[in-house]
């Protein structure tokens, strides 16, 4: 108990830390006192600069030691104890795994750096395609006027050809339906010829059967023409298809009522229709041929 109180009685009376000790920081050293102190160091060197070998520091250590803990001046406990060996941990932690863990300080900040040099790269490149596209794009807006003015000219264009066209095709389709037309006449033409011409034949062959006198005449007709001794124009065969187409004549003009050629007519107008209506023409033949245009 006594022990206590004397313990107590001189750390009361212990002296007190001067005004350096107690403005120390730990703090990094400005450079420009760093440079001092580095120079004057390199200039003494040794054990606190004194130019002594830095074992003197032991015996130096031991002597002053062996005072302080003899008179109390520094009270060792638990408090000391935890103190001390945090401070020893520290010491070797610095010394023995300083550059260890600074290194994985470096490797973390590199690798920080790394993956941020890459984002950086990632978000230019995506700016430059972006800046390209905007090059590209500079002059959408005289681009589309000249596709907006292209268009308009084509349009005008369309426009002046719907109003030519109609035309043409009206022509076109005149051209076609008179064709058909002069073909169909012209087969009609041909049927009524190859009919008249064997409807003559039959007749005009009944007719020298019949007519002994007629028979002959052509026989001796062809004799004289193998002797040459025909006189000209004296053909028998060819005076009775004459005659023939004659006498069919007088006969169609006292039957023609024009029945006939209303019936061929009303026949052709009506095929004449319904070739129009199928292609869409423009026109249609009324009941005298005339061509209307149609609604």
């Amino acid at each position: 108990m006594d022990l206590q109180l004397l313990r107590h009685a001189r750390r009361a009376h212990a002296p007190k830390l001067s005004g350096a000790t107690a403005s120390f920081h730990y703090s990094a050293r400005r450079e420009e006192d760093a440079k001092e102190t580095s120079s004057e160091v390199a200039d003494k060197g040794g054990f606190m600069g004194t130019g002594l070998s830095h074992l003197y520091a032991i015996p130096v250590g031991v002597a002053f030691g062996v005072p302080i803990l003899e008179f109390e001046w520094l009270v060792v406990n638990e408090e000391t104890l935890l103190a001390s060996t945090f401070l020893a941990f520290c010491v070797i932690a610095y010394t023995q795994g300083g550059e260890a863990i600074a290194n994985s300080f470096k490797d973390e900040a590199n690798s920080m750096l790394e993956m941020q040099n890459k984002a950086e790269d990632e978000v230019i490149a995506k700016m430059q395609e972006n800046l390209d596209y905007m090059s590209l794009t500079e002059n959408i807006v005289e681009d589309y006027q000249g596709i907006l003015d292209l268009t308009e000219e084509t349009y005008g264009k369309l426009n002046a050809a719907g109003k030519i066209r109609p035309q043409h095709e009206l022509k076109t389709q005149v051209e076609k339906m008179l064709s058909i037309i002069a073909n169909e006449e012209s087969s009609a033409y041909d049927k009524a010829k190859k009919s008249m011409m064997t409807e003559a034949t039959e007749a005009v062959t009944s007719q020298f059967l019949e007519d002994k006198k007629m028979k002959k005449a052509a026989l001796d007709n062809a004799l004289a023409k193998l002797t040459g001794s025909a006189k000209a124009g004296s053909d028998p065969v060819q005076e009775a298809f004459v005659n023939y187409f004659k006498n069919k004549a007088a006969e169609a003009k006292k039957k023609d009522d024009g029945s006939e050629e209303k019936a061929a007519r009303k026949a052709m107008v009506s095929k004449m229709n319904a070739i129009a209506e199928a292609e869409s023409m423009y026109f249609r033949f009324d009941e005298s041929g005339q061509p209307k245009m149609a609604a």
